[in-house]
């Protein structure tokens, strides 16, 4: 019989700690491994030019769990 190891499923999530307006970026940030920072400056550009961004948080701010729910 083989040992499988349980894969570990990769989730998307708020942050907690760190926030600015509800953890949405730093969540993607981690989710995708880079720097929240980056992943603010272009979600702010994409809310400027296109005013997409703006509904695209508010949608994934109740649609995506907290850290500490997710994370056990």
């Amino acid at each position: 019989m083989e040992n499988k190891e349980k894969k570990k499923t990769k989730r998307i999530y708020k942050i907690e700690d760190g926030k600015m307006i509800d953890g949405v970026c730093g969540g993607v940030a981690e989710y995708f491994e880079i720097d929240p920072t980056i992943v603010r400056v272009v979600w702010a550009a994409i809310t400027l030019v296109w005013g997409a961004g703006l509904i695209l948080y508010i949608i994934c701010m109740f649609a995506f769990p907290k850290k500490s729910d997710v994370v056990k």
